[in-house]
C-alpha cells in the first residue's frame, strides 16, 4: 500500500460531499497499511445509456485516486439493475432495458472509464452473474431485513406518493439489488453522488444485517452542465463528452460560466489541492481574466482524456478560430446544385442543426453568417455559384460549393 493516512484522506476528502462515516474510513485505512491488504472500493453503474460525460466521471476521477494509493476498484456493470432503472430522481418509472442491450452499453461503458481508469488494478463485474442466481427464497430472506417504511423514505418515492404517481415494484427492489452488490463483493467503501446516498446506505445497511463490517459511504457533487443550471445531461446538451473530439472538449470547457470554472477544476481534473488552491487565489485576483484560467481548465481536461499533444493542438486551434478570428484546419465540404440553395435546407442536410424550425430560429437570432456576414433572413438563398464559408453558432463551420 502506497501514502500515510493523512495523504490519503485529504485526498480522499478533496471534492467530496460527505464521508459517511469519516472515522470508519480512516480505520480501514489504518488497517488496509498496517496488513498491506488493499481495500475494495466499489463503483456501481447502471449502463442505461452508452456515453460518457465529465459529469460521470467526477466519481470515477474519485475510484482512480484509490487506485493510485494501490486499493482495489472493483466497478459493478449493472447489467440486471439497469433492465429496471434506477428511480433516483426520476418522478416516472424508467422504461425498462432488455438484457442484451445492457450488456451492449455495458461494454461500452468499461472501454470509455478506463480512460481515467487503471486497467491493471480493476476487477469489472456484471451483477446479473449473482442477481440472476437468486431464487424467491432468496428474494424473501433479502426483504425480511427491511421494512416497507425504510424503503419509502427515499425523496423520490415519498414525492410520487404525494403527487399520486404509480411506483412499481420492481422499482422498490431496485436499492436492495444494489445494496446486495455491496455484500456480494464485499465492498469496504462505496463511491457515489450525492443522488446516491439512499441506495449506497441500504448496501451498507445490507452488509450489516447480514453480519458484515459494513462500507463507508463516500459521497461526490454532481457537477452542472455548460449552461451552469442543470444536472449535466446528454438529453439536456449541456455535457461535455469524455470520448469527444479534442477540440469540442476545449470549446466547450471555453463556454462555461465563470462562476463554475472552479468547481469544474475541483471535480473535473486531477490537480492536487496546492494548484487548486493556486487556482483558487487567481480567481479572486480582479487583475486576472477568467478566460485565462478557462483555458487552463479547457488544456486540463483534454490531456486528460487524451494526451498533453492534443490539448495543445486544441489551445492552437480555439485561438486562431476565436481569439484571431481565423478558420478550423479542418472545415466539412458539401456540393449542393444551384436548385438547392436554401441556406435553410443546406443546414438541415448537413446535420448542423436538427430541423428545419431550428434553422429558422438560429439564422432569426444571428446565429449564422455567411461569408462573415450575419444573415437574419430566414428565406436566404446561396444565388451564385462558387464557394461559401457558413459559420454556424459559435463552433461550427461548413465549406459549401454552390455547382
Amino acid at each position: 500500500m502506497r501514502g500515510t493516512l493523512n495523504e490519503q484522506m485529504d485526498t480522499y476528502k478533496k471534492g467530496a460531499a460527505e464521508i459517511i462515516p469519516e472515522e470508519e474510513l480512516c480505520y480501514k485505512i489504518e488497517k488496509s497499511i498496517k496488513t498491506q491488504k488493499p481495500l475494495n472500493v466499489k463503483l456501481g453503474c447502471d449502463p442505461s445509456k452508452p456515453d460518457l460525460h465529465i459529469g460521470h466521471a467526477v466519481v470515477l476521477n474519485k475510484l482512480r485516486e484509490f487506485q493510485d494509493f494501490g486499493h482495489k476498484a472493483i466497478l459493478i456493470i449493472g447489467d440486471y439493475t439497469a433492465m429496471i432503472g434506477d428511480p433516483t430522481g426520476k418522478n416516472k418509472t424508467r422504461p425498462q432495458l432488455t438484457f442484451e442491450e445492457t450488456r451492449e452499453y455495458g461494454r461500452t461503458y468499461y472501454e470509455q472509464a478506463t480512460k481515467i481508469l487503471d486497467r491493471k488494478n480493476i476487477e469489472i463485474r456484471y451483477n446479473s452473474e449473482w442477481l440472476s442466481k437468486l431464487t424467491l427464497a432468496d428474494i424473501l430472506k433479502i426483504k425480511s431485513k427491511f421494512t416497507v417504511q425504510r424503503i419509502l423514505e427515499r425523496d423520490d418515492f415519498t414525492k410520487r406518493l404525494n403527487e399520486e404517481v404509480e411506483i412499481f415494484l420492481q422499482e422498490i427492489l431496485y436499492p436492495l439489488m444494489q445494496g446486495y452488490d455491496s455484500l456480494v463483493i464485499n465492498a469496504d467503501v462505496e463511491l457515489g453522488g450525492t443522488d446516491q446516498k439512499f441506495n449506497n446506505l441500504i448496501g451498507r445497511d445490507m452488509q450489516r444485517k447480514f453480519g458484515k463490517e459494513p462500507q463507508v459511504v463516500l459521497l461526490m457533487p454532481l457537477l452542472e452542465g455548460i449552461d451552469g443550471k442543470e444536472k449535466m445531461s446528454k438529453s439536456l446538451g449541456n455535457a461535455i463528452g469524455i470520448c469527444e473530439p479534442p477540440k469540442e472538449i476545449y470549446g466547450k470547457a471555453m463556454s462555461i460560466p465563470d462562476n463554475m470554472i472552479f468547481k469544474y477544476f475541483l471535480l473535473g481534473t486531477r490537480l492536487t489541492m496546492s494548484e487548486l488552491e493556486n487556482i483558487k487565489k487567481q480567481l479572486s485576483n480582479p487583475e486576472v481574466n477568467p478566460r485565462d484560467i478557462k483555458k487552463r481548465l479547457a488544456y486540463e481536461l483534454v490531456k486528460l482524456y487524451y494526451n498533453e499533444n492534443e490539448a495543445k493542438k486544441s489551445e492552437e486551434e480555439f485561438d486562431r478560430v476565436f481569439s484571431k478570428k481565423g478558420l478550423p484546419d479542418e472545415i466539412p465540404e458539401y456540393v449542393f446544385d444551384i436548385s438547392n440553395n436554401k441556406l435553410v435546407d443546406i443546414l438541415v442536410s448537413t446535420k448542423s442543426v436538427d430541423s428545419k424550425s431550428s434553422a429558422r430560429r438560429l439564422i432569426e437570432q444571428g446565429g449564422v453568417t455567411v461569408k462573415d456576414e450575419k444573415v437574419t433572413d430566414i428565406n436566404y438563398n446561396l444565388n451564385q455559384k462558387g464557394e461559401y464559408i457558413i459559420k454556424v453558432g459559435k463552433k461550427k463551420f461548413l465549406k459549401v460549393k454552390i455547382n
